[in-house]
């Protein structure tokens, strides 16, 4: 009966919430995926051109002042400054968390481009490769790995940052939250939180096992350093090969002793009387 109760009572913790509510929760999470996902792929298709951009010392200050200029921008700001071009639509929203991924993610663009081995570059220049070539087989698989992580790291701020879509009616989950701020309706409150930091985490290990998929070398990488570390913290290694009798450190040994012996008494029959 309690358990009924919950919303009359409006309690933090309500099953019946999630089971009256289930529809409401399911339309918010998935316009808070589409929000995100949307947000963070155009952000990506425009960050990558800015990073390349900004490998040219005269455009890396203004491509990177830009970028962080945009992230210190407080979103009400930002969305008030939008609203004439795009009104009160999720496209406003998409184009404010795009711009505020983009110092995440051009940064990290940047950074691994820039850690690429200048030998492995050499060598495919002497392959014959042109510089788009060279860019996409040779120096963007090897900033993978910075790339991804800049993409996780984006992915979640935007998670977070979704929630503030609220104010124009596009916020996701966090148009739950806010409508259960104005109505003190707890239960609505408490499950959109959750919902958004299970969304957040769930992203967050999804994106880890593409990285995981795509920089295989990367694992190669790791278990090659632990097996050389598990090596050297056991010592050097001491190499014994069997002795012709047979084998093992004491047939060795025995075998040395009596070659021994048997040179001592050619030596002795030797000797002059």
């Amino acid at each position: 009966m309690s358990k009924q109760n919950c919303l009359v009572a409006n309690d933090w913790i309500c099953g019946e919430y999630l089971r009256s509510r289930s529809q409401d929760l399911t339309d918010a999470t998935v316009q808070h995926i589409g929000i995100t996902a949307a947000s963070v792929a155009i952000g990506v298709l425009v960050a990558f051109p800015l990073a390349l951009l900004a490998r040219r010392k005269a455009f890396a200050g203004p491509v990177l002042g830009l970028t962080t200029v945009l992230y210190t921008v407080p979103s009400l700001a930002m969305f008030s400054l939008l609203l004439p071009l795009f009104g009160l639509s999720a496209s406003l929203v998409v184009t404010g968390l795009v711009m505020y991924s983009l110092t995440i993610l051009v940064r990290n663009i940047l950074a691994g481009l820039q850690a690429v081995p200048e030998e492995a570059k050499e060598a495919a220049r002497g392959l014959g490769y042109g510089p788009a070539r060279l860019l996409w087989e040779v120096e963007l698989p090897l900033a993978l790995p910075a790339l991804l992580a800049g993409v996780r790291i984006a992915t979640v701020s935007t998670v977070a940052l979704t929630t503030v879509g609220a104010i124009v009616d596009y916020g996701g989950l966090g148009s739950l939250i806010l409508d259960g701020l104005d109505t003190t309706f707890k239960a609505q409150v408490l499950t959109a939180s959750v919902l958004c930091v299970l969304l957040a985490l769930a992203a967050d290990l999804l994106l880890l096992g593409v990285q995981w998929l795509l920089t295989p070398w990367t694992r190669a990488t790791r278990v090659t350093r632990a097996t050389r570390a598990t090596r050297a913290s056991r010592g050097p290694r001491i190499r014994r090969r069997p002795g012709p009798g047979g084998g093992g450190p004491l047939a060795k040994a025995e075998d040395t002793a009596a070659a021994s012996a048997g040179g001592a008494s050619v030596a002795k029959a030797a000797d002059p009387v």
